[in-house]
């Protein structure tokens, strides 16, 4: 199922992206009636005093385990894949959010969260108000960080784990609905 196909539910979609080979920005939509049970499952797997995920930073008895539970969650995911026919990063990432929006619209959902980086934040809000107004778009967005709103894991886990390949590709694809190529 791809991010178009929930127009019904009126998703909130959770992004984050991983730069290890392609460039990768990852779409996690979770709809407005699972997103309290969705972060309490996130929360569950949090250690004491631990106040976010981040893959990266897990161990690989962790890592399993997070995607595990991540298996569990009704999530619909979409990874946006841009390759080196872009010359920069930047230009993968906006060609990435500019699709993203466009399934967005075709989705009608509600709100567009991305993970924050200081770096990004001003080109990321240029583009996504472009296709806004473009499209006619009606959905919030802003950008914020896993410690402030625990879904932002979910991309998260899905990019670092496509990525970084192997047996851990795999269980990525598993919960992937859809490879966008750009």
């Amino acid at each position: 199922m791809n991010i178009e196909q929930r127009s019904p539910r009126r998703g909130h979609v959770f992004v984050d992206e991983s730069k290890r080979r392609d460039y990768l920005l990852v779409a996690a939509v979770v709809v407005p009636r699972e997103i309290a049970a969705a972060r309490q499952v996130v929360r569950g797997l949090m250690l004491p005093g631990q106040r976010g995920l981040h893959m990266v930073k897990e161990s690989q008895s962790r890592q399993r385990k997070i995607l595990s539970a991540l298996e569990e969650l009704d999530a619909s995911i979409t990874l946006y894949r841009a390759g080196q026919t872009y010359r920069t990063e930047l230009e993968r990432r906006e060609v990435c959010l500019r699709r993203l929006v466009e399934d967005m619209k075709a989705g009608d959902h509600a709100r567009l969260l991305l993970e924050r980086d200081e770096t990004l934040v001003r080109s990321d809000r240029k583009v996504i108000q472009h296709e806004h107004r473009r499209l006619g778009c009606t959905f919030r967005y802003d950008h914020d960080t896993a410690a402030q709103e625990p879904l932002l894991c979910i991309p998260d886990a899905v990019a670092w784990a496509f990525s970084r390949g192997g047996d851990f590709r795999r269980r990525a694809e598993q919960l992937t609905d859809e490879v966008v190529d750009l």
